[in-house]
């Protein structure tokens, strides 16, 4: 029997994170995944995959707010995974984390536009490195970042994010290039308003889904579930010529 592959993806005991870490276990793919503060409930969901699916699944601790923690969570990862086949980018941050960063223009404070950077686009960066030394000792792999429309048009208090997320495409770009000759390929998923608790976090959550709603051509919020099909596509040999690209997943509320 061949080794089965492994996926490493930060933040994943909720919302998007969680549904693609349980899509890449019901694919049969072992799953190490990182918490920020509740281990009882990261612990849960690792028990819960492995004996559902069949897979090996382990929770790690990670402040993506302190990248240099990357290389040590990569070495505990060696551990108890005999490989690394895809990362997935995916742990943000909000509440007291985002003061300054969240909210009208000139409301923003370098802290919080800071923080948010840092748990953007040097927690791809780094966490990618790491992933990418792994991947191509197995003969390459799959790098999927967290993305949002939020950098293409106008969301109330969002510049903070929007930006970071154009960000941090960018720098998916750049990866692609470099990375390709190692066989790994680099996409990002940018979802549209998606019901998840991070959205709810937003003090006009009411006002956003009622509006997503009204936009989306198939008159629908989006599903954590949504997500995780487009990223386990582009993990998947299906895409196996797409790489620097960007997935818009937003049920077409973005060109209404």
């Amino acid at each position: 029997m061949s080794e089965k592959k492994t996926l490493v993806i930060t933040g994943a005991t909720k919302g998007i994170g969680k549904a693609i870490a349980e899509r890449f276990a019901k694919e049969g793919v072992n799953v190490a995944f990182t918490y920020n503060s509740n281990e009882e409930v990261a612990n849960e969901l690792a028990n819960e995959w492995s004996n559902k699916y069949g897979i090996k699944a382990k929770a790690y601790k990670l402040n993506i707010l302190e990248p240099e923690q990357f290389k040590p969570l990569f070495e505990q990862i060696d551990e108890d995974f005999e490989r690394v086949d895809y990362f997935v980018s995916n742990a943000m941050i909000y509440g007291r984390a985002v003061v300054g960063g969240y909210g009208k223009f000139m409301r923003l404070k370098p802290r919080g536009l800071n923080n948010i950077y840092t748990a953007t686009v040097d927690a791809f960066v780094l966490g990618s490195q790491e992933a990418a030394k792994r991947m191509q000792k197995v003969g390459g792999g799959a790098i999927v970042t967290m993305s949002s429309t939020g950098n293409m048009i106008y969301i109330e208090n969002y510049a903070g994010h929007g930006t970071n997320k154009a960000a941090v495409e960018a720098m998916m770009r750049y990866a692609a290039v470099e990375l390709g000759e190692m066989n790994i390929r680099v996409n990002a998923v940018s979802g549209g308003p998606i019901e998840t608790d991070a959205l709810r976090a937003f003090t006009n959550y009411e006002e956003v889904k009622a509006e997503t709603i009204k936009r989306s051509a198939l008159n629908r919020m989006g599903t954590p579930q949504d997500i995780a099909g487009a990223v386990w596509f582009l993990c998947s040999d299906d895409a196996s010529w797409i790489t620097g690209h960007t997935l818009v997943v937003d049920g077409g509320t973005t060109f209404r």
